[in-house]
């Protein structure tokens, strides 16, 4: 009997090249049965305590300790031996091996930036293998595009001023299809841009492509940004709704939370009060790490009083991992968790954790990290799983637009051969429609 062709690995390769901030990532390329594929693996600025291990040089002298050609090494010369001659197909034993030979729970021998260059190159030579785009490689059966959580106003870790707000971001849930959400997003930007110039305020970029400007207040950045949704004529909370990523953990210390821009320290109760007092005055349908990654008890309480107003999205304190997911499915500490595949370090383990939040009806959202490149992976994970939801930063720069065109591809692809769904999204909220 013959047998059905796999795509054996012949050959490993990787390479250090830079991300969207200017510092060194890992870029992997395997040939499998005469296919390549290239997978770059993403870096966070604004990190969770327990994600697993992204491995640097630590040289002072060569890219001020930034480089990773230590990862280059293990993916070559420590992973590549022992990869030779296996079906790449086979993403689960692949990963598993990945995780063996490393021996840690956070990857930390030999750098879950390399174990994660492997495991996605790997996906992405069998799909080219199987002649299939890699989202129906992933999941043959979904249909499902997402609703763009498009990231227009930076302040945080991700910008040197601005809200104490990592990220405020448009949610353009009424839009007709993700084409459509794309272009609400866009016209929203440039009419921000425009309000910003007329106020006296600076248009200059954060890390995810969205404007830093100094601000005076926390609900002055949500107030030019509803003020230009409603000016490019969208209807506020039908149309387009708003989403956070607070980031609570970068300004947490010694039990408090220290608000700068609104001149605040609070406590875990003042800061439920805060967002309590944010979604009453405006069309919050999603907070993110809205409290510190070890503040458990807080987690409980926030999502006691929001939890069945709006979306409790968790990243720091859960990490892509399903371990501590499980922790917080137990407790009821949130109601959605964010997917960062190099938060866990293999694409098994993400799928894993993206199973058990749905399994536990939790909303799973697909997300890249500050540092980016122009590898649109994560574009086809949200499509394949159909989680409805994505984030992947502002409408500019090509390392953000990169993983947006390659959806407004992937729609085009699926409308030309079979029906295709916006979103199947439900969130905790009266605001959509």
């Amino acid at each position: 009997m013959e047998k059905t062709p796999k795509p054996i690995i012949e050959k490993v390769h990787a390479r250090e090249i830079l991300d969207s901030r200017g510092f060194p990532t890992v870029e992997v390329e395997i040939i499998a049965s005469g296919h390549k594929s290239i997978s770059a693996v993403p870096s966070g600025a604004s990190t969770g305590e327990f994600e697993a291990l992204e491995l640097r040089d630590g040289d002072s002298k060569r890219f001020h300790g930034k480089g990773v050609l230590k990862a280059v090494d293990n993916v070559i010369n420590r992973f590549g031996p022992a990869l030779a001659g296996q079906d790449a197909s086979n993403q689960k034993e692949i990963d598993d091996l990945l995780i063996n030979i490393d021996g840690t729970s956070n990857k930390s021998t030999f750098g879950a930036n390399a174990s994660l260059g492997i495991s996605m190159a790997c996906s992405v030579v069998s799909a080219a293998f199987y002649n299939k785009p890699l989202y129906s490689y992933l999941n043959p059966n979904s249909s499902i595009l997402p609703v763009p959580m498009i990231n227009v106003l930076n302040g945080g870790m991700h910008a040197d001023q601005g809200s104490d707000l990592q990220e405020i971001m448009l949610f353009p849930h009424g839009a007709k299809n993700f084409k459509h959400s794309i272009q609400m997003g866009s016209e929203v930007f440039h009419c921000l841009k425009k309000e910003l110039k007329k106020q006296g305020l600076g248009t200059t970029i954060g890390d995810e492509g969205g404007f830093a400007p100094a601000l005076h207040s926390n609900d002055h950045a949500i107030e030019l940004l509803l003020n230009s949704i409603e000016k490019a004529g969208f209807n506020i909370g039908k149309d387009i709704s708003l989403a956070l990523d607070v980031a609570a953990s970068s300004f947490y210390k010694d039990n408090k939370y220290h608000l700068k821009v609104d001149g605040s320290v609070l406590d875990t109760d003042g800061m439920i009060s805060f967002y309590e007092d944010l979604v009453k005055k405006y069309p919050i349908v999603s907070i993110e790490d809205g409290l510190d990654e070890n503040d458990w008890e807080g987690w409980n309480k926030m999502s006691q009083v929001l939890g069945s107003k709006i979306q409790i999205v968790g990243d720091d304190l859960t990490v892509t991992n399903p371990k501590k997911l499980q922790r917080a499915i137990e407790q009821g500490s949130m109601n959605a968790i964010l997917i960062k595949l190099n938060q866990i370090g293999t694409v098994s383990e993400t799928i894993e954790a993206i199973e058990l939040a749905r399994s536990n009806n939790m909303n799973y959202i697909i997300s890249h990290r500050s540092g980016e490149t122009e590898d649109t992976f994560i574009s086809d994970l949200s499509v394949a799983m159909g989680g409805g939801q994505i984030k992947t930063g502002s409408v500019c720069r090509s390392d953000r637009t990169a993983k947006y065109n390659r959806l407004l591809r992937i729609e085009e692809q699926i409308e030309n051969s079979s029906p295709v769904s916006y979103t199947h999204l439900t969130l905790p909220t009266k605001r959509i429609v």
